[in-house]
């Protein structure tokens, strides 16, 4: 109770002084204020009567909260004259603000209607998931082998790592979007599925043998290939989130493993401590320059402006993103589902399919380049716009019934004794505020290749041994 009451006061103490100060014409400050009231009654559900588990729910929560109601209240309270514009150089405009938050409230309406009628449908299988059989992994052997392939990719590219976390941040290499998939998408994140049947197996067995010791060392070998590949200085937001708090869960689940619990860490990393690590990922320096001139770094966060100015850049895009959606559709109109086809074959090569479409995120930005002269294109594209592109109105109905429909089969997932489907669902509870975010091709393609990577390839190697265990026995 008192946990509710110290997130009900969290709640309360940003929620009340961004609306007081909100200066804005009448009907766009009650288009925000109603869906504060939407997304506060979903959030109460979710505390007080929902009882299962859901760091779903949590993660659409926040994300809807920081991303349609925060941040761009903020970003239109610092506007200063009748010209202003978004930080997409998309312009203020009274109508499109209020459209676009219609767009939103469809949207969170029909999630949460789809969420609440699927959870209900699939209420049996939730609450006996537990009877069913434990699911356990062969011997050492699976451990072992996936230390093994972990360490050929570790040999294989061990320099090139190296190189990402010694230069800066902007020095990027020139490489191929589907080569960056496969190794840091796929490859590097091995070591997690590994750590994940290592703990797994540790936690079954009660007494230390030479297989636990084995099994022990190799953990930990996994862990410092996994971190070796997955820090701060090589992998951006969007991937090192879902994996550190995949392992906190993984290592220490009391810390997270209740609604309540879940959605305190959630509120004041996104809204706390997500705007001040952007302030660090601005940082034109490489790891040497700011070993050898730490001052760099308080330089970067007085130049990037604080947590304030953090709500005012493009990784808060996403209302605007909506609205430039809108606006590019009533020029070119709707694709029918083109964009989403192009989402979802991500991984057709373009030299085999020629007319592929281009990400949401980057047509749009075309377009704002070419309409409004912003100089940018790799932009995110929220899942309310990325419906809205397809299909209009009814492609929110499509996203949104689509999404809790997965969600609900996820949740079973995050119940189910497999160890490796349990950390997968709980690792795209993390990754749905970037899918939710977008575009889709990324969010979508970005949680594929992890799939691949901590659950399919892990599965096959499993597989493999039990098949070679079963010969031996047999010979």
């Amino acid at each position: 109770m008192k946990l509710k009451s110290v997130l009900t006061f969290l709640y309360l103490v940003v929620s009340i002084p961004l609306f007081l100060f909100f200066k804005a014409e009448v009907v766009v400050w009650i288009s925000f204020f109603v869906n504060l009231l939407l997304i506060t009654g979903v959030t109460y559900y979710h505390l007080n009567m929902e009882k299962v588990f859901s760091p779903f729910l949590t993660s659409f929560i926040v994300f809807v909260y920081l991303f349609f109601i925060v941040a761009p209240i903020i970003q239109i309270s610092s506007f200063k004259s009748n010209n202003a514009a978004f930080p997409t150089n998309y312009p203020y405009n009274t109508a499109d603000i209020i459209y676009a938050n219609i767009l939103i409230l469809i949207f969170i309406l029909i999630f949460f209607i789809g969420y609440v009628f699927f959870k209900g449908k699939q209420k049996d299988d939730l609450n006996n998931i537990h009877s069913s059989r434990i699911a356990t992994f062969s011997t050492p052997l699976t451990i072992l082998s996936i230390l093994i392939l972990s360490l050929i990719i570790f040999g294989l590219y061990y320099s090139y790592t190296i190189q990402d976390i010694t230069q800066s941040i902007y020095a990027a290499k020139e490489e191929a979007v589907s080569s960056l998939l496969i190794k840091r998408k796929v490859l590097f994140i091995i070591p997690l599925g590994g750590v994940i049947i290592a703990h797994r197996y540790l936690k079954e067995k009660k007494k230390i043998t030479s297989n636990t010791i084995v099994v022990f060392l190799a953990l930990i070998a996994l862990m410092c290939i996994l971190l070796f590949f997955k820090n701060p200085l090589v992998e951006k937001r969007n991937a090192l989130g879902p994996i550190y708090i995949t392992l906190i869960y993984l290592f220490k689940p009391g810390l997270l493993s209740s609604n309540s619990k879940f959605f305190l860490f959630m509120f004041l990393s996104m809204v706390v401590a997500f705007p001040v690590m952007s302030t660090f990922t601005h940082i034109d320096a490489s790891l040497r320059e700011m070993v050898v001139e730490p001052k760099l770094i308080y330089e970067s966060f007085v130049r990037f402006g604080g947590i304030s100015n953090a709500f005012s850049s493009l990784h808060y895009d996403a209302f605007a993103n909506i609205m430039a959606t809108v606006d590019y559709v009533s020029a070119n109109g709707l694709s029918y589902g083109y964009q989403l086809l192009g989402s979802l074959l991500f991984f057709v090569p373009r030299s085999f399919w020629t007319f592929k479409p281009t990400s949401t995120g980057e047509l749009v930005g075309d377009y704002l380049i070419d309409k409004y002269e912003f100089d940018y294109n790799n932009l995110s594209n929220p899942i309310v716009s990325e419906g809205y592109i397809d299909f209009g109105i009814f492609g929110l109905f499509f996203m949104a019934i689509i999404l809790a429909y997965y969600i609900i089969k996820l949740m079973s997932w995050l119940q189910s004794p497999d160890p490796l489907k349990k950390f997968i669902a709980f690792y795209f509870a993390i990754h749905l505020i970037f899918l939710l975010r977008g575009d889709l091709t990324s969010g979508f393609s970005y949680y594929i290749g992890t799939f691949v990577g901590v659950y399919t390839i892990p599965k096959i190697v499993d597989r493999l041994s039990k098949l070679i265990t079963k010969t031996k026995i047999k010979t």
